[in-house]
């Protein structure tokens, strides 16, 4: 298990007694553990789907393949594994934006998204995404014009999604690196939008903002939804 460390949260410490518990009696193994905890904190997570949607705005032969065949593109990225065996990208464009729920439980895609948010997998956002996708998007701060109409995928235990957000504008010219720092979470699930350029400086050629994958999603959702981020 990873080692010891001051100033825990009571959070943690519970955490830790839990894992020490569960060793001490046999039930876990530490190496197992280990490995469990690094997969999730550095191998998976939406830093890989933010990869994944970068190439596709910089590589029309992947995004081509995308389409055709989700499943495999994302896998020759290293991508794949459980939760990831039968992928769908889904393309927003201006016509059409798309909004992932899983209406029976909280499939979704771990090997490109990492673990579901705590909100993906409440009884209201799974109920009021599929009755009133355009008031969801709101809760989320995203606000579509009336043309654009909204579609809700279910996700299932054969079949995950990953939204394809479209690409912010002011951006031509900037590698895949830099763009995926502009490709948030809840965008790959469809409750949020890509970041704006300016997030990191602006234009081609401007200081590099920072790294990283933020989420774009605000608290106001889960007081709307009951759910705590």
């Amino acid at each position: 298990m990873s080692g010891t460390h001051a100033n825990l949260t009571e959070l943690d410490a519970r955490v830790r007694a839990i894992e020490s518990l569960l060793v001490a009696k046999g039930y876990v193994d530490p190496a197992a553990l280990d490995a469990l905890i690094e997969t999730y904190e550095h191998r998976v997570g939406p830093h890989n789907g933010a990869r994944v949607v970068a190439r596709a705005w910089t590589d029309p032969a992947f995004l081509d393949w995308l389409r055709r065949d989700a499943t495999a593109a994302i896998a020759s990225m290293g991508y794949s594994g459980r939760q990831g065996e039968h992928m769908v990208a889904l393309e927003n464009t201006p016509q059409t934006h798309h909004l992932v729920v899983c209406t029976l439980c909280s499939c979704y895609p771990w090997p490109v998204l990492g673990l579901p948010p705590v909100w993906y997998k409440s009884a209201p956002y799974r109920s009021r995404a599929v009755i009133d996708p355009r008031g969801v998007l709101a809760d989320f701060g995203v606000s579509l014009p009336d043309a654009t109409a909204i579609s809700v995928h279910d996700s299932t235990a054969e079949l995950r999604y990953l939204v394809i957000p479209m690409r912010p504008a002011g951006t031509d010219g900037w590698d895949s690196e830099r763009l995926a720092k502009l490709v948030t979470r809840d965008s790959m699930i469809g409750t949020g939008l890509a970041l704006p350029a300016q997030a990191l400086g602006g234009a081609a050629g401007a200081p590099d903002a920072g790294p990283g994958v933020p989420d774009a999603g605000p608290g106001a959702p889960d007081a709307a939804m009951g759910a705590p981020r």
